[in-house]
């Protein structure tokens, strides 16, 4: 009997002892688990110049709704397909290329990744139709990577030619780009070409000649199409760094192929371009009184100038002569009036328009006051 109590007892104090040992372990819990992201989506592929460009958004959260601590591993599979077939469960995928976790900052564009395979001589000599299908997958860790991406499939064309001779002139309302037209591969018609827009940062002069590998403070955008070698871009700022590509665009049926992007042209404008000149001058004058001595009252319309800093009054004894300026500072509102003058004068008056680049526009025609 008591054999049997102590028997249960010690029982008791290990069930007890392992309840404890289990309650208190220190440190982070360990995932029951690994973390997988969840699948790819959006993936596709086009081609740019003599690679096929993928774009699709990097994963951020698991399968668990958990947030990533980190960007995942990317693995990008490819494989070649004959004129007419599709990917299917005897397609022959292959492992084309591993962007480890700390590698993806190159290739991420606002939350979305951009990553160009480059074709060889031997893809373009496949037979006219071939294709090529990309699928990508993801992981946290290494036990396990996310499903498959969906799967894109992108044929294969001769590249049209870059654009070359990019120039870029500067006018008051549009930057006006042009560039020499490119030929067309066997086989295609052309298409609007593209114009892409980057902002610079302050100082940059030396680009290197592929774009892509340029670090700029805006990313190249799409700025427009044009059906010629000429494109305004009317939504600019002066004094802001702008680098500029065009891609010519090849249609084959029902695809279209851009060519690789042209030399960058870059451009800072700058604000050379006078206000126009005011115009409606009116004068009246007003006779001195006991009071105070007589006056000349100046008001002129309003400039429409988006830019515009204010105006300058200048005065001249003779109707040919430029004059000088009367106004000490730059007039914010159309109107002045000069307490300067000697009675029993004439003098003539002009004024001019300003913006806040300091452009000065034209003075306006002389008009007359007689001062009695």
């Amino acid at each position: 009997m008591i054999r049997a109590a102590a028997l249960l007892v010690f029982s008791f104090c290990l069930l007890a002892c392992a309840l404890v040992a289990g309650c208190a372990a220190p440190g982070e819990p360990t995932a029951r688990h690994p973390v997988v992201p969840v699948a790819i989506t959006d993936l596709g592929a086009r081609q740019y110049g003599n690679a096929l460009a993928l774009t699709f958004t990097l994963p951020t959260h698991s399968m668990d709704r958990e947030a990533l601590p980190e960007h995942p591993t990317i693995e990008i599979y490819r494989a070649a397909l004959t004129p007419g077939a599709i990917a299917d469960k005897k397609t022959a995928w292959r492992l084309a290329y591993t962007i480890p976790s700390e590698q993806v900052d190159p290739y991420l564009k606002a939350a979305h990744i951009e990553f160009r395979d480059p074709l060889t001589p031997d893809d373009f000599a496949r037979a006219i139709g071939s294709s090529m299908a990309y699928k990508v997958r993801t992981r946290a860790a290494k036990a396990r990577a996310s499903e498959d991406s969906n799967v894109v499939i992108a044929r294969i064309y001769p590249a049209p030619e870059a654009p070359h001779d990019v120039r870029i002139e500067v006018t008051e309302t549009a930057l006006i780009v042009n560039w020499a037209e490119s030929a067309m591969p066997p086989g295609a018609s052309s298409r609007p070409y593209r114009v892409f827009r980057g902002v610079m940062e302050p100082g940059e002069t030396n680009l290197p000649q592929d774009i892509s590998q340029a670090k700029l403070k805006a990313p190249l955008e799409l700025e427009g199409n044009s059906p010629s070698s000429e494109f305004r871009d009317s939504h600019f700022e002066f004094a802001t760094p702008y680098v500029y590509t065009v891609r010519t665009v090849a249609q084959f049926g029902a695809d279209a192929v851009e060519s690789a992007d042209s030399a960058p042209a870059v451009v800072t404008p700058r604000d050379t371009f006078p206000p126009a000149t005011p115009t409606n001058l009116e004068i009246t004058v007003v006779p001195a009184t006991n009071q105070a001595p007589a006056y000349v009252e100046l008001s002129w319309a309003i400039s429409s100038e988006g830019d515009l800093a204010g105006y300058s009054v200048y005065r001249s004894e003779r109707e040919d002569a430029p004059g000088e300026r009367v106004s000490t500072e730059i007039l914010p509102s159309p109107t002045f009036r000069d307490i300067s003058v000697v009675a029993g004068k004439r003098y003539y008056y002009r004024v001019s328009a300003l913006d806040r680049a300091g452009n000065e526009s034209p003075k306006s025609s002389a008009e007359q006051a007689d001062v009695p």
